[in-house]
């Protein structure tokens, strides 16, 4: 048996960016839509000396289908989330033949932590 599951509670870094699979986003295709963003988590600590530090990681964040949709019209940069979801790793190679990585969180359930803004 495995287990992958993320659990992150932070602040949104940049409004979502919205695209359908079909790559022409058009929103009547009947395509998935897909909402990627960055969420920030930020742990306080104290150090050696006693003085308060931070350390923020950066998060890729996926939602998909309805997910999507809630980010296009509710998330914005700062909206503060909890968020459940799995980890994804995508490997793609450049014209270089150079391999790159990047991990993701593919969102599986999402709340406000905050009222949302309404457009």
């Amino acid at each position: 048996m495995s287990v992958n599951k993320v659990i992150l509670i932070g602040n949104v870094g940049k409004d979502p960016q919205v695209r359908y699979l079909d790559g022409n986003n058009n929103p009547n295709s009947g395509s998935t839509k897909v909402a990627t963003f960055t969420l920030a988590t930020t742990e306080r600590y104290r150090d050696r000396n006693g003085e308060l530090r931070e350390n923020t990681e950066w998060h890729n964040i996926v939602m998909w289908g309805k997910n999507a949709e809630y980010a296009e019209k509710y998330i914005r940069k700062g909206t503060k989330l909890y968020i459940e979801g799995k980890l994804s790793t995508r490997v793609w190679e450049d014209r270089n033949t150079i391999k790159h990585y990047v991990t993701e969180i593919h969102v599986e359930r999402f709340e406000f932590l905050r009222q949302p803004r309404q457009q």
